[in-house]
């Protein structure tokens, strides 16, 4: 995979909800075509209304080249191995894995929209919490609106009065995607490689998406919301309800906390749990000598666990705790 992904998203024309068509309509033209750049100018002033300036259309061009729809070669433009690809298979996962792999942000916001709608201002926010290295500035939202059409011309993201939601596809990829995609060896930056998304359990390895993991941890500010842990190498991205007995919910964000490994494998071993009111229960089996264990769960049983708003949905807690045979 690409690690030098592209920040900028550049729309197409045709309208929020057309790319994917626009897209389609260029890439037929010049696989047909392989026109020069004059004729591939000459043919968007043609084919759509009101575009005229050179610059704004070699802009868009230049784009479908850097993500490797698009070639040129000997003066001429074709298709890159991107293009080909989608072409010959012409099915949206197709395009959603390639447009995925070489921009950033696209699936972090999928799985952030699986936690509820959002408005573009709080797309925004998230973009730039998840992937600082945007840069953009707090409160801009014309590359957040990019990201979502692109979405939204894919048949993932349907926008319903001021805000964002996943549609039913939208959900069926983020269901199987937090697995799929685990391999990608993406990381944020300034994290010294330790948001990689495999991890270890009590269990056994795991592997998630690394945009899920990272999204996760910013909705919680790179904090462990038990112990305090706020250094992203430290922190796993633990399941309320078990990865392997219910994979519906794999990613879900409302279904994991960002724990410390520690605190993730005494979670997994149910030294600890969570109430539907937050609060933190302790085994009453639960022994240790550890002046951490005792400060961060067995002193502070009873007490109540800082979650965000729309953080754990206290129903997979009481469902969680239902299988706990001292709650």
């Amino acid at each position: 995979m690409p690690t030098d992904r592209l920040q900028s998203i550049v729309p197409m024309f045709g309208g929020g909800t057309s790319y994917v068509e626009t897209l389609d309509e260029i890439l037929t033209y010049v696989r047909a075509n392989e026109p020069t750049t004059d004729e591939l100018v000459r043919w968007h002033r043609e084919q759509f209304a009101r575009v005229s300036s050179q610059k704004s259309i070699m802009r868009r061009v230049n784009y479908l080249r850097d993500v490797g729809f698009l070639a040129h070669e000997g003066g001429e433009w074709r298709l890159g191995d991107a293009g080909r690809e989608y072409v010959h298979e012409g099915d949206t996962a197709t395009l959603l894995r390639i447009m995925c792999n070489r921009n950033v942000g696209l699936r972090s916001l999928l799985y952030a929209l699986a936690a509820g709608p959002m408005t573009i201002e709080e797309i925004s926010d998230q973009q730039l919490d998840t992937h600082p290295e945007l840069g953009w500035s707090r409160g801009e939202t014309d590359m957040a609106t990019q990201r979502a059409n692109w979405l939204r011309s894919m048949g993932l993201v349907e926008k319903r009065d001021r805000k964002y939601a996943l549609t039913d596809e939208g959900h069926r990829f983020v269901e199987s995607a937090v697995e799929d995609w685990a391999d990608t060896g993406w990381t944020t930056p300034d994290t010294d490689g330790h948001s990689a998304g495999t991890y270890e359990t009590a269990a056994r390895a795991r592997a998630v998406d690394p945009e899920f993991r990272a999204t996760v941890l910013s909705r919680y500010e790179e904090t462990c919301p038990v112990s305090g842990v706020d250094h992203p190498g430290l922190l796993d991205v633990a399941h309320v309800l078990p990865w392997s007995e219910y994979p519906d919910y794999r990613a879900d964000p409302s279904n994991v906390l960002p724990l410390s490994k520690t605190h993730h494998a005494a979670f997994d071993r149910e030294l600890f749990t969570i109430d539907r009111d937050y609060e933190l229960r302790v085994n009453p089996d639960f022994e240790t000598e550890s002046d951490l264990l005792e400060q961060t769960i067995v002193d502070r049983a009873g007490e109540p666990v800082a979650l965000p708003d729309g953080g754990v949905d206290p129903e997979y807690l009481a469902r969680h705790n239902a299988s706990l045979g001292w709650v």
